[in-house]
Formats: structure tokens, sequence, C-alpha cells
């Protein structure tokens, strides 16, 4: 299969997942708090290199990619290289500097949910949400026990895999997941022309 039809394929999974959460978040009042990025800062994130597949294809369209992957490869940060802290002194606050396109994991923590060892599901989110909202919190996890749609982990990690099974079920701390993903665009376009037809979405 083609990079191309890969991401695309990626994108609209992200897409449908967009949809359920933002219907999940106007049925719970669950939110992020605005400029917050602890979860960002963690230094043990896993992710695949696919879910980054499109962010990779982006820089590669931009003309970026080999100056990005030779951050990587000459950076000890283990946090993820996309989250931008506002200061050294202020690591838990900062943003996303690619927002558009993050991550699969990205996108489903503290509005998805794993099954525990009993089969039931409990939401994944933040210690900061489950403190700082913690009615709309409990009342969550109540709605969900009573049949609340929430989107599942496993469940989007197995739309992931069957795009492409080996990137979508690799597990890799995040950078060098990111790694992986740049240098898959890079390998498929050593011996194969410039996507021509894409130019102008760069």
């Amino acid at each position: 299969m083609a990079i191309e039809q890969k991401v695309r394929l990626v994108e609209e999974l992200f897409l449908g997942l967009e949809k359920e959460i933002s219907v999940f978040k106007s049925e719970t009042s669950l939110h992020c708090l605005v400029g917050c990025g602890k979860c960002c800062s963690k230094p043990d994130i896993d992710a695949s290199p696919l879910e980054f597949l499109p962010w990779a294809f982006h820089l590669f369209l931009n003309g970026k990619a080999e100056e990005v992957l030779l951050e990587l490869d000459n950076s000890s940060i283990t946090t993820c290289h996309i989250y931008r802290p506002l200061a050294l002194l202020e690591e838990y606050n900062g943003s996303c500097s690619n927002y558009r396109y993050r991550g699969l994991i990205c996108r489903l923590f503290g509005y998805a949910a794993n099954r525990d060892k009993y089969g039931e599901l409990r939401l994944a989110t933040c210690k900061i949400i489950k403190e700082d909202q913690l009615e709309s919190y409990n009342n969550t996890e109540e709605a969900i026990s009573k049949g609340l749609y929430v989107p599942i982990f496993t469940d989007y990690y197995m739309q992931l895999a069957q795009i492409d099974y080996r990137m979508g079920t690799t597990l890799l701390p995040i950078n060098d997941a990111l790694k992986m993903a740049i240098e898959e665009v890079l390998q498929y376009y050593a011996y194969r022309p410039f996507p021509g037809e894409l130019e102008d979405i760069a």
C-alpha cells in the first residue's frame, strides 16, 4: 500500500475518533485544563510509528523530514519531541507544536477507556481531571457502566493495525516512534518521485 494511502486511512481513523470524542466531551463535561501539558511531559510514553505517519508525511511534503530526523538522532530528551513546554521550569505547562498531526495515544488519553481485569470499562484519564473535575469524573464513570459510549483504546489500536500491521503494532518510546515514521516516509520516496499531486496541501 502506498504511503499516501496509509496516511489518508490514518487521518480518516482520527477524524472518526475526533467526532466520537467531541460527543463524549459534550455529554460528560470533562475537559483538559487550558495550557496543561502534564501528560505530554511524561518521559515514558509509548506509541506506534503508524500513528505519526501523517506527521512524518507532512514534514516530508514541507522539506523538513531530514532536519527533524537529525534533531531526533542528536537529542537525549525522552519527552515527546513535538511537545513544547512554556519554559524549563514550567515543563507541565505547554502545548503540542503540531497539534493537527498528534498521535493516536495523544487523542485517546483522557477521553477513552480500557478494560479492567473484570472486563469493565474504566476511563483512562489524568489525576488532574480526576481531582479537579471529580463530580463530572464520577458521573462519567457511572454513565459508562450504564452504557454511555466511550472510545476504547484497544479498539482503536486494532483499527490502526489493520492499516499496516507492522507499523501499527510496534510500540516504541514516543521519540523512537517519531523517528521510525520519518524513516519510513524517507525510505519510501528514496527511489520514487515526489508526490506531485499533493504539493499544494503541504
